[in-house]
């Protein structure tokens, strides 16, 4: 089973291939995979690496939390499954006035 790690802080000009060479040195990696904006593809400034072996992550998050990269202090950990339901979607709640 991998072992799923979110990886913030990042620098914006940090590519897929640097995060998958820094967390290569701890065992074997899956994915890479950088998160950006939908509108302008630049970085959010996080990403996750999944890694095939739990210990090697494990290993890798306790070594690389606060690590220096590109001038930024990595926060590293355990990434949390994804929920499901809510959240992200825009709500227009006018007050006041009438609808007619």
């Amino acid at each position: 089973m991998s072992f799923n790690i979110y990886v913030g802080n990042l620098s914006f000009n940090a590519s897929e291939d640097d995060l998958r060479n820094l967390f290569g040195q701890y065992g074997e990696v899956d994915t890479v995979k950088i998160i950006s904006d939908q509108f302008t593809g630049r970085s959010r400034g996080f990403g996750f690496v999944e890694m095939t072996n739990r210990e090697e992550g494990q290993r890798a998050v306790k070594e690389l939390d606060s690590k220096e990269m590109s001038g930024r202090a990595l926060k590293v950990n355990e990434a949390k499954p994804k929920t499901s339901g809510g959240g992200g979607g825009r709500r227009d709640d006018r007050r006041g006035g009438s609808r007619w």
